[in-house]
């Protein structure tokens, strides 16, 4: 498709980035927690996923670093404030909103990025990776939930609105 792939991973990681001022300060603090919890807990997965080869990158941004850094730090940290920000409280509409989300990676997206010879899946069907990003998705919001939810121990709520 193209000879330079790694200009979409350029564009993949930083673009997103652009919206972030339309997110809102308040957004941002209220979720950027469980948003990088979620983006830590995947950069932990993809080393198991290297490990017993359930998708490939074969192309990297920076020779050291896994070939989902860009994915996770553009699209899916900045990615995860927004779909919180209208889902959160919820919980349906922030079912289907990433069911959706997760539909259009698995299918036409990951399919654009083997035709750009950056990735494909190996030892994972792409049902199998839906109820990945299924599990993830629940733990994202578990997430928030507990942050916002949850009694701190000195008694304080954490409990924030938009």
């Amino acid at each position: 498709m193209t000879k330079h792939p790694r200009i979409w991973l350029w564009s993949i990681m930083l673009v997103p980035w652009l919206s972030l001022p339309f997110l809102g300060k308040k957004s941002i603090r209220r979720f950027f927690a469980a948003s990088l919890f979620i983006t830590l807990l995947i950069r932990l997965e993809s080393y198991i996923a290297e490990r017993r080869k359930w998708w490939w990158f074969y192309e990297r941004l920076f020779p050291k670093a896994r070939g989902e850094t860009p994915l996770l730090w553009g699209q899916y940290l900045i990615g995860s404030m927004w779909i919180l920000k209208y889902t959160y409280g919820h919980f349906l509409k922030y079912l289907v909103v990433n069911f959706f989300t997760d539909l259009f990676f698995i299918f036409p997206f990951s399919s654009f990025l083997k035709k750009l010879g950056v990735f494909s899946y190996v030892r994972l069907s792409r049902p199998q990776v839906m109820i990945i990003f299924l599990v993830k998705s629940l733990l994202l919001y578990g997430f928030q939930f507990i942050k916002e939810n949850v009694t701190s121990a000195n008694g304080i709520r954490l409990k924030g609105k938009n």
